[in-house]
């Protein structure tokens, strides 16, 4: 039996707490890749909805972070090291990144369940066990978004849902007010037509006005168009 403070684990295993501190250093690291993954993920939400969802879920494991840290150094008395060297990729697709994270939420359960196996206090596993339910609520949460993304773009793309050329006028005029927005602001020309051509292209695979705006938008702020982002500096 195992002491410590007033809390008592029966059945403590001195190799599974050693297993339970590596994968929390394992959950620790890579703090900066996810923050570029959260950051691109809200970029392209396709909807406000979307937006603050992932916003929910990302403050939610910037909080899982400092909770695995604090408790890291709390048994050992040390930081966990810093990764300094880390690359983004990209996902091809806002749902592709949603589909990523879902099955991201999904390993981290199964690695959280084995920390908490190997912790030797009851508050410590209490702890976890608050983060493990959240990753099962995140899941569920990517599984929702997955799934509206998912039968949206079917049903645009569908041959049976076919519209007047009327249809897309009305369909479109979020597109056409943003256009005009950027006309009013002194964007030039040859900037808005790369823009919108580009979002009309889109709204022709699929997307909806506002994923098509927010994916091209992405585009140019995060720098995947140099293209876009050398027309904007244009006079």
């Amino acid at each position: 039996m195992y002491y410590l403070g007033n809390c008592m684990y029966q059945g403590y295993d001195p190799e599974a707490f050693q297993k339970s501190l590596s994968l929390m250093v394992e959950a620790v690291q890579g703090e900066k890749e996810d923050r570029l993954f959260y950051e691109y993920l809200i970029s392209v939400a396709p909807t406000q909805t979307d937006k603050e969802i992932i916003s929910s879920i990302r403050d939610d494991e910037i909080r899982h972070n400092l909770m695995f840290k604090k408790m890291y150094k709390y048994f050992t008395g040390q930081d966990v090291m810093d990764v300094t060297e880390e690359t983004f990729k990209k996902p091809a697709s806002y749902t592709d990144g949603i589909q990523q994270a879902l099955f991201g939420e999904l390993k981290a359960v199964e690695k959280y369940r084995e920390i908490r196996k190997g912790l030797p206090d009851r508050h410590n596993r209490d702890l976890v066990f608050e983060i493990l339910t959240d990753e099962l609520k995140h899941a569920a949460k990517y599984n929702f978004l997955y799934t509206e993304n998912r039968t949206n773009g079917h049903l645009q793309s569908d041959p049976n849902t076919e519209k007047t050329p009327d249809d897309w006028i009305k369909y479109t005029e979020f597109l056409v007010e943003k256009a005009q927005e950027d006309v009013k602001n002194g964007i030039n020309l040859t900037h808005i037509f790369q823009e919108f051509i580009l979002m009309g292209v889109l709204v022709g695979k699929g997307y909806s006005p506002t994923q098509a705006y927010e994916t091209v938008e992405a585009w140019e702020r995060t720098g995947e168009s140099e293209l876009l982002q050398e027309s904007k500096k244009m006079t």
